[in-house]
């Protein structure tokens, strides 16, 4: 394709490239006002919120009290398990149990640059790829979906009745291939998705409306697996995005895995095998994490030999300084592209929890001039601006809500010679149109080849492939004779529509540009009625399993008491003693191999051992709070209890290792 470069040859055609910011349709008022979610579906943590009937919004806890939920999915039983429990098991199957799975989405083999325990695969001419997991394959898309069906429950189980639809966030700097996988993926899981909403985006819109911000300001958003700069203008309910930049491969993931290099280094360990990595992972986050409070911990790898030694904070930031520095180059370059400076910002929002990280808290410090503002939660605040808009979108009437997102990377065609015309540019505003002329460049040609492209870069061959598709039928014309019209149109939630059409003869071809390594709608399809015809048989496979670790939690409290008394006969005596032996083997035989498909039949057994071991219990308890309150004043007895009550809401947030495996 070559692009038309005679004016003259053009007049009556409107010109020959014109950008265009359409009124959109108005999306219909839905009778779903109070029903709608905004989802965080985050690297390393995902989370729901809602803010029904213009509410402030509130992020939604689970049953144990904790709104995060880790974006892991494990593939070793029936059922998919997702969250805490699964990350419990990343150690002991890590190529079962996937996690970070947000930074394959969209992804070809060639992007995935990171280390990884898992065999990528592709089926066929394919170019998606899958993960292996045991006799599985799954692709990203699927795993994300696993992530949002426990969100989409979480909430129906908070609003009493089925979720509407769902504003699902996504990084601003993701591309199209990455945003689609990403629609896909609450289509899978049943959940109608009203608009992808950027990260950056989400958060200002909660910080905004919260404290009623005006003026400037920049959203530095960093967390598991991708960052985001974004420079916005708030100004009486509007919310302008005047420039964003980023990297969609770099989080605290990275700061993980450098920290975890440098603990199998101390530990003598070259070749680690796929435990001893995901062991020193998982220490290395720990360690990350209580080291924004602490200045010293304890670190140790068992199955590498290395015994617990010190960690300072100080070590930390040495090893994790080059890759925090990494998000200042986009920072600047985002200031620069919206026009302004440092000193013209009101304020610096932080979005991600790798911000609570004290290094990155002081450079975006030292880049931006000014202390970043703190006073809200980094984890929250993403989904909190995405349930405002999805209450917007569900019909609610909330005052004085109004986006202004910007496309993150220019979108254009491959012209003669492999160079890129651009078309939309990167930090246009969305929605937007834009349309171009191009001409023939023989005249022998009757068709055309659209290669649609996405990137910065100025050869086809270093940008992002997105689509081809041909116009055919063309009239043989004179080189630079024929008129085709290519028009780009680009929705609110930054996916591409492209129409080619030539001007004499009317001949058109139009195209939603379905990202390379996107699941086609035909694979989309398949998996929602895969869902729905087997939504009776997962639900059962489901209960079956939390009913098995439920027993498993149980059966393993009750067999450590009564070993702990050993053959005390006045807290045990011997007739109590062998019903509740009797109750164990009948419950660990409802978990084994041979015992029933059936939760409700392990659950009965369940509480039949709840119901004979309580007066054990009971004594066992009493017990222990007489010998911990015996010789006390009262005053000591309340702080004492008040100290033990801290240390629980410690462990239940904090710990993962308290969930049963």
């Amino acid at each position: 394709m070559t692009n038309e470069e005679d004016d003259d040859e053009l007049e009556g055609l409107g010109g020959l490239f014109q950008i265009e910011e359409p009124l959109a349709p108005a999306r219909s008022r839905r009778n779903t006002a109070g029903r709608a979610i905004g989802i965080d579906l985050g690297t390393t943590h995902s989370l729901v919120a809602i803010a029904p009937h213009g509410e402030p919004p509130r992020a939604l806890p689970d049953a144990e009290g904790r709104v995060l939920l880790p974006s892991v999915v494990s593939y070793l039983e029936d059922a998919p398990r997702v969250g805490w429990e699964a990350q419990a098991r990343r150690v002991e199957d890590p190529a079962r149990v996937v996690s970070s799975v947000k930074r394959f989405m969209g992804r070809g083999e060639d992007d995935i640059q990171f280390s990884h325990p898992y065999r990528l695969v592709k089926e066929g001419e394919s170019s998606i790829i899958r993960l292996q997991v045991g006799s599985r394959r799954v692709t990203p898309t699927e795993v994300s979906a696993e992530v949002l069906r426990v969100l989409k429950a979480r909430a129906e189980a908070e609003l009493g009745e089925p979720v509407a639809g769902a504003v699902i966030t996504v990084p601003a700097y993701f591309d199209d291939a990455q945003r689609q996988a990403t629609k896909d993926a609450g289509r899978i899981a049943g959940l109608e998705v009203y608009r992808l909403l950027a990260e950056p985006t989400a958060a200002a819109l909660a910080y905004g409306l919260d404290k009623g911000g005006q003026g400037l300001f920049a959203v530095y958003d960093l967390g598991g697996g991708t960052f985001d700069i974004s420079i916005l203008r708030l100004h009486d309910g509007v919310f302008q995005v005047l420039a964003t930049g980023g990297d969609s491969a770099l989080g605290g993931d990275d700061f993980d895995r450098a920290v975890a290099a440098r603990l199998l280094e101390q530990a003598g360990v070259a070749e680690p095998d796929a435990r001893q990595r995901e062991e020193a992972l998982v220490e290395a986050r720990r360690a990350k994490e209580a080291l924004s409070e602490l200045e010293q911990v304890s670190v140790g790898l068992p199955r590498s030999g290395l015994a617990e030694h010190p960690f300072t904070r100080a070590e930390l930031e040495a090893v994790i300084d080059p890759i925090a520095r990494r998000t200042l180059g986009p920072c600047r370059q985002a200031l620069k592209d919206a026009g302004v400076g440092a000193r013209e910002l009101d304020g610096v929002v932080l979005v991600g929890g790798s911000t609570r990280v004290p290094l990155v808290r002081r450079l975006v410090e030292a880049t931006f001039r000014r202390p970043p503002l703190a006073d809200i939660d980094p984890d929250e605040v993403v989904a909190q601006g995405a349930a405002i808009q999805a209450d917007v979108l569900s019909g609610s009437q909330r005052e004085g809500v109004t986006l202004l997102d910007v496309v993150p990377l220019s979108l254009g065609l491959e012209t003669m010679g492999g160079i890129v015309e651009k078309i939309i540019p990167r930090n246009a505003t969305i929605p937007i149109g834009a349309r171009q002329v191009f001409t023939n460049y023989s005249e022998k040609q009757t068709g055309m080849v659209i290669h649609v492209v996405q990137g910065e870069r100025e050869l086809a061959s270093d940008c992002r492939s997105l689509a081809r598709f041909e116009l055919r039928g063309l009239p043989r014309l004179p080189p630079s004779m024929a008129r085709i019209e290519v028009s780009f149109q680009l929705d609110a939630d930054a996916l591409l529509t492209v129409t080619a059409r030539e001007l004499m003869t009317g001949i058109k071809q139009t195209v939603e540009v379905k990202p390379t390594y996107g699941l086609s709608e035909e694979e989309v399809d398949e998996l929602v009625m895969d869902s729905l015809d087997h939504a009776e048989e997962d639900f059962d496979a489901r209960n079956l399993a939390e009913a098995r670790v439920e027993m498993g939690r149980v059966v393993l409290a009750v067999r450590t008491a009564v070993q702990e008394v050993g053959h005390v006969a006045e807290l045990l005596p011997a007739a109590e003693r062998e019903a509740i032996e009797a109750a164990l083997a009948e419950a660990e035989g409802a978990m084994g191999p041979d015992g029933p498909r059936d939760h409700r039949a392990i659950n009965a057994a369940r509480e039949a051992l709840e119901r004979v071991s309580e007066p054990f219990a009971r004594r066992r308890m009493e017990r222990a709070l007489h010998a911990g309150m015996s010789g006390k004043s009262l005053v000591e007895i309340e702080a004492s209890l008040a100290d033990e009550d801290q240390l629980q809401a410690r462990r239940a947030s904090h710990d993962p290792e308290l969930i049963p495996r």
